[in-house]
């Protein structure tokens, strides 16, 4: 039987190249989303062959919800073989504000405790099965905190020590965990950014670089590699020079804006 990719945030952006460069390897595919009324349509706008994907609507805020997506996605198609938590938000916040303490708590939801329970279900499956792939999306937002952008920074940043934790957990099992940490991708996440976005690249030439690091099981990677040099210039600088540097810059719209 063809090898099986379990996704989240399919109905858009990374998720949904990541799925379409699976689907054209050979790979089945389980799309998981809230809008999997897009999800369908994209799918047959695709010609995808409806024997070779199902749709799973899910809310990752929601662990019951993703929980039992996981569960009728082994029941209905079997174990995956990769298994991508994706979904995730990205909006600013100002601590100032208390509306903004709700966005910090619904992003630390769906982008931590929603990757978390994306993984729960398959976790002793695939360590019993002795083989599998848990990825992680994180990003280079991960490397520092940006000004208004602490909801998001300190999520994916809790992205990237979950993961660490979990691949030692699952060291010498079999099962590899996968993290990736995309710098900018042009998506509905950051078409709406106010600041230059440098190495902008599309979410087919995002896949096509992550797709076979995940079937290498690389631990942790950023995408693309010139991005990745910025964000370790920028963990070597010291404080002081990277807030002046920083000054000044503009934020990320806050939920209310």
């Amino acid at each position: 039987m063809d090898p099986l990719l379990f996704i989240t945030g399919a109905s858009s952006g990374i998720g949904q190249a990541l799925a379409r460069h699976a689907y054209d390897q050979g790979w089945r595919l389980a799309l998981v989303a809230r809008r999997s009324d897009e999800i369908q349509r994209w799918a047959e706008a695709e010609q995808l062959d409806p024997a070779r994907y199902r749709i799973y609507p899910a809310d990752v805020a929601e662990i019951d919800s993703i929980v039992a997506a996981g569960q009728s996605c082994m029941a209905r198609q079997g174990l995956p073989d990769v298994v991508v938590a994706n979904a995730g938000i990205s909006v600013g916040m100002d601590t100032a504000e208390r509306a903004d303490l709700d966005v910090l708590a619904r992003t630390l939801a769906i982008n931590n405790v929603g990757l978390a329970a994306t993984f729960h279900p398959f976790v002793a499956a695939m360590r019993a099965r002795g083989s599998g792939r848990l990825v992680g999306v994180a990003s280079v937002a991960a490397i520092r905190g940006l000004p208004g952008h602490g909801a998001y920074c300190a999520s994916k940043a809790g992205v990237v020590s979950y993961c660490e934790s979990l691949r030692g957990e699952l060291r010498g099992s079999g099962v590899r965990v996968v993290t990736l940490a995309p710098g900018y991708v042009d998506t509905p996440l950051t078409r709406k950014n106010r600041y230059r976005m440098p190495f902008l690249m599309t979410p087919q030439a995002f896949a096509a670089q992550a797709w076979p690091l995940i079937g290498r099981g690389v631990s942790y990677r950023v995408i693309p590699w010139p991005m990745g040099v910025v964000a370790k210039l920028l963990r070597l600088l010291p404080d002081s020079l990277f807030d002046r540097l920083l000054a000044g810059r503009p934020r990320k719209h806050r939920a209310a804006e």
